[in-house]
């Protein structure tokens, strides 16, 4: 008995880690997407914020998510 418990903990950790992963990258790829067609090509705003992203994975986007993303938003209106 004991050991089934086990097995479920590890596999229901398994499936937490695996959906985090998937949903880190999914928000990662949508934010180098919505930054390279949206974001304004004035200086090198556009190509810092695509590197923030793409070396930093899902941190990166996160923060463009938050910080820059309703910035331009009010700025653009898109």
């Amino acid at each position: 008995m004991g050991n089934a418990a086990i097995n479920i903990v590890a596999l229901l950790m398994f499936l937490m880690f695996l959906g985090l992963g998937v949903g880190g990258t999914i928000l990662w790829i949508w934010m180098i997407v919505d930054c390279a067609t949206k974001e304004k090509s004035e200086g090198n705003d556009k190509l810092i914020w695509i590197l923030v992203i793409v070396l930093t994975h899902w941190i990166g986007a996160l923060i463009y998510l938050i910080v820059r993303r309703p910035k331009r938003i009010q700025e653009l209106g898109n």
